[in-house]
């Protein structure tokens, strides 16, 4: 009850997890808790999701962040020339220079615009996994259960 949007000091919130089911949980459980006790972050445009970079390719002594496996089957086939991939499974694994340059290069293709509706989700599935009620949870789980995309 004592949130008031005009005393924040930044225009931006950017939530940087991991690009697993980590941390799309993490993520989720964020969005839930902005969704629920401060929605004017969501409203006034001011939550932005961050994809954090799986793979980074070196070509030439030029690095470029490839966000998805899907990007990199893409830069495959228009780049025939011999390259390096470095792959991180997660921000833990980039050093300091390498998160800055992937996060600050002013590329925000990277950056995904929360709308009320993603917060929305977010707590109703946070409600069905994290709630008292174990039916629905057990739905959730048969029916989402190949969705993930395990990295082990």
């Amino acid at each position: 009850n004592d949130f008031d949007i005009s005393k924040l000091r930044y225009d931006k919130i950017i939530i940087m997890a991991d690009a697993d089911v980590d941390g799309a949980h993490i993520s989720t459980l964020l969005l839930t808790l902005f969704y629920r006790f401060m929605p004017e972050l969501i409203l006034k445009d001011m939550s932005i999701l961050d994809a954090a970079s799986l793979q980074g390719n070196a070509v030439r002594g030029k690095e470029e962040y490839l966000y998805d496996d899907k990007a990199l089957e893409k830069y495959r086939k228009t780049h025939k020339e011999k390259f390096t991939l470095q792959r991180y499974k997660g921000l833990g694994e980039m050093t300091g220079a390498a998160l800055g340059d992937d996060t600050e290069s002013g590329d925000e293709n990277f950056l995904n615009g929360v709308e009320i509706e993603d917060a929305r989700m977010a707590s109703d599935v946070t409600e069905v996994l994290m709630g008292t009620e174990v039916p629905p949870r057990k739905a959730f789980i048969y029916e989402h259960a190949t969705d993930a995309e395990l990295d082990i």
